[in-house]
């Protein structure tokens, strides 16, 4: 196995128990349901934290089809900030943001608030060309770009959507080669489990 391999299982492993944790309570990013903070996967600036941030690509390897990046907003201003832009630097990635009330584009994050990336009633946030722009067990650089604080980057790490992930995953799965049509995998919002803070992605207020 690979170095990079390894340190992605390692990653979204640690990953697995902060979700668990943070679906205990929504509250906000300072409260002690947020649990283990793996390397690589949170970043403050200014007035936003970033947090469980995800590339979760296709379950089947070699399948070709979109990817989504899942992650956790905080906003700990008093003024509300819009999420304008999803990037992945260095890739010919494509990001398209969707709203928890299905409206394509700025993703509002509320004041002393946050927003769920992926899951159940959530905001989404879809790589169109995933597979061309991601590879299991690498840390791909994602910035995520706000109305005030501007750009917030970090290395998150990318995993297919199997096991844990597979609720968070993208929700139009390609059969492998060789078999035969599936259902879609439940993510983007579908079929979600226990991530993030609030089941909404919508405004919710830090502190509970």
């Amino acid at each position: 196995m690979s170095r990079s391999l390894r340190r992605g299982a390692l990653a979204a492993t640690a990953i697995v128990f902060s979700i668990a944790a943070l679906s205990a309570c929504g509250a906000g990013n300072d409260a002690q349901t947020l649990g283990v903070k793996p390397d690589n996967a949170a970043v403050t600036v200014d007035d936003v934290k970033i947090q469980n941030a995800l590339v979760i690509t296709q379950p089947h390897q070699g399948v070709k089809g979109p990817a989504v990046v899942s992650a956790t907003v905080f906003n700990n201003g008093r003024t509300p900030q819009t999420l304008d832009a999803i990037t992945l630097p260095g890739t010919s990635a494509t990001v398209k943001l969707t709203a928890a009330a299905g409206a394509t584009g700025p993703i509002t994050v509320p004041p002393l608030g946050s927003v769920v990336i992926g899951g159940e009633g959530n905001a989404t946030a879809v790589i169109e060309n995933g597979a061309e722009a991601t590879r299991n067990g690498d840390a791909q650089e994602v910035v995520f770009k706000l109305s005030k604080t501007g750009n917030v980057g970090l290395d998150a790490f990318v995993v297919p959507a199997t096991s844990y992930f597979k609720e968070y995953g993208p929700s139009i799965v390609p059969a492998p080669p060789g078999s035969s049509p599936t259902a879609s995998a439940p993510a983007e919002g579908e079929h979600g489990g226990e991530h993030g803070a609030e089941p909404s992605g919508e405004a919710t207020t830090a502190g509970h």
